[in-house]
């Protein structure tokens, strides 16, 4: 199986996946988001306390079928013990998203979607269809860590501890510019119409890739040449794959999940008006939050910063070259430990 296979395996076979009928919701932005769905898997079983609840959201190009990787018989989060519930972000093309989404809220008229719209909608998944009140541990990588961060800022009284990895509570001014060189690498190509495209703007998807692949690892990364352990020769076969790894993705969906990502902020509510210390200071979960020492997305100078205004948080910060590619599910067996071993210690408190 090629790299690509390994890393699109949610494209590649079926997913035995459920869907939460949401009907219309009101969104942030005071839009409705018409005939809204909640696509998730569940694994294991509710116990009768209802106090086993593992949440896994997804990351960006993440489904739950890339999350399977985080638990496991014997491990951490076994669905021996927990009942575990993986639910697709809004925008991934399993939950409602530009490509699956009926007209007139089809494409590029797909209504802009925040965190805080995810969480709110998740919420109801677990309250109103699966019985659930309360949460034992929310983890997730890059764009499910911020969704960790919103969970245990939103919900607070609900969620017992958050795990969030290679992720932060908001998006910073950084990566925020960092995600604007892909999407205007995509927009640049004639074929992508303002998202109405015909046919899928493909020189855009393989800019996106490109430019992607360049800020997912390290400078050390590169210049030891560690993709040579992925079974690439040459620099120029791992950009290439990431090119191919892209194609396979719907150009609107990638650009309203970057438009999520960007708008990111546990603050950014009538909750909390904007005050980011005062929502991280609301969070009562305890939390131990995992950056990679060479993250390019989200710097551990950020979360060490947020960790200081958390009641009941420890940063541990991983060392490795892989940057934010470190914690790939299934990517590293080291950080894979590191992980089980803070999940685990979570889970006993």
């Amino acid at each position: 199986m090629s790299e690509t296979e390994k890393r699109l395996g949610h494209r590649l076979r079926k997913s035995d996946h459920r869907t939460f009928e949401l009907g219309d919701v009101l969104l942030q932005s005071g839009q409705v988001l018409r005939d809204a769905r909640l696509a998730y898997a569940a694994y294991g079983t509710l116990n009768s306390a209802t106090d086993n609840v593992v949440l896994l959201p997804t990351f960006y190009t993440g489904t739950h079928i890339r999350n399977e990787a985080l638990f496991g018989t014997g491990r951490a989060v076994d669905p021996a013990r927990h009942f575990i519930v993986s639910v697709n972000l809004f925008g991934n093309g399993y939950s409602s998203s530009p490509s699956n989404t009926a007209p007139p809220q089809d494409g590029p008229s797909f209504p802009n979607v925040t965190l805080f719209d995810n969480v709110a909608c998740q919420y109801r998944l677990l309250t109103e269809l699966l019985g659930v009140h309360r949460i034992a541990l929310v983890l997730g990588w890059s764009m499910a860590a911020m969704q960790a961060y919103q969970w245990a800022a939103q919900y607070p009284e609900m969620v017992g501890a958050i795990l969030p990895y290679c992720g932060a509570a908001r998006c910073s001014a950084l990566n925020h510019a960092f995600l604007d060189g892909p999407k205007v690498a995509l927009q640049a190509d004639c074929a992508w119409n303002g998202g109405d495209y015909a046919a899928p703007p493909e020189k855009g998807l393989r800019a996106f890739g490109r430019v992607y692949a360049s800020w997912a690892y390290s400078h050390d990364f590169f210049a030891d040449a560690l993709y040579r352990e992925m079974g690439f020769e040459t620099l120029e076969a791992l950009v290439r794959d990431w090119e191919e790894d892209h194609l396979r993705w719907d150009a609107n969906d990638l650009i309203a999940k970057i438009w999520t990502w960007q708008h990111g902020d546990i603050s950014r509510n009538d909750i909390y008006g904007g005050e980011f210390r005062q929502a991280l200071q609301a969070i009562t979960a305890r939390a131990i939050v995992m950056p990679c020492r060479t993250d390019l997305y989200f710097v551990p100078e950020d979360n060490a910063a947020e960790v200081a205004m958390m009641r009941h948080a420890e940063l541990r910060v991983f060392d490795s070259p892989w940057g934010h590619c470190a914690a790939s599910p299934g990517r590293l067996p080291e950080f894979e430990k590191a992980l089980d071993e803070a999940a685990a210690e979570l889970l006993r408190a």
